[in-house]
């Protein structure tokens, strides 16, 4: 017998991811961003209340009304151009997993206007890797998160679409909107690597997921 956990161990994470994942290439092809972020919502919300790898605490599902966001707002939609980066890695705690090894690949450029600052795209370290982009900002630790939110994750499905080649420049697509809570801002089982230095705006973003309702 498989040493499985109650919550489905690691066929019911599998399912999870793959939801996960269909959503997101869901929220790429529709057309309409504010129509893709209702459908991404909704369907978050029906994870979080009823799939067993939800990281809502069994009591917190009880009477789950759904996770607190920000009203969409476009102007924080962005296409933008990465522009390479050397660097070297960076460290982040990820519990029974231990470090991950995160390394700085890419710069935006076309988020300065707004935020008075870029961002920083890591690629996590490990089998296959991926793209992570997480951030903090001026309402972390009152309306949002103290930790920072994620953006991008692509490892786990977290991914917006772009259209970045080899041989022209092209654009990633980060709207805020889209912004959500790491697992561990909602029960202390999890441990999540949080937003590095570089990625901490001093500016509020209001847009994306708000910090818990746990009460």
């Amino acid at each position: 017998m498989a040493d499985w956990d109650a919550a489905g161990g690691y066929p019911a994470l599998w399912d999870w991811r793959r939801r996960v994942s269909d959503l997101y290439g869901a929220v790429r092809a529709e057309p309409d961003p504010r129509r893709a972020w209702a459908l991404w919502r909704e369907a978050r919300d029906g994870l979080f209340r009823h799939h067993s790898q939800s990281p809502l605490q069994p009591e917190a599902r009880r009477g789950f009304a759904g996770l607190p966001f920000f009203d969409y707002d476009p102007a924080l939609r962005f296409a933008v151009a990465i522009d390479p980066l050397e660097a070297e890695p960076v460290s982040a705690e990820a519990g029974r997993d231990g470090a991950l090894s995160l390394k700085p690949f890419g710069r935006t450029r076309g988020l300065a206007e707004a935020f008075g600052a870029e961002l920083t795209l890591f690629w996590v370290a490990g089998y296959g890797g991926g793209v992570f982009l997480p951030f903090a900002d001026a309402t972390a630790g009152d309306e949002t998160y103290g930790g920072g939110r994620y953006l991008l994750d692509t490892i786990k499905g977290a991914d917006l679409g772009s259209d970045l080649g080899p041989d022209a420049e092209g654009r990633a697509v980060l709207d805020f909107n889209f912004s959500y809570n790491p697992s561990c801002s909602y029960s202390p089982a999890w441990v999540c690597p949080l937003s590095p230095p570089a990625n901490r705006l001093r500016v509020p973003v209001r847009a994306g997921e708000k910090a818990p309702r746990l009460g």
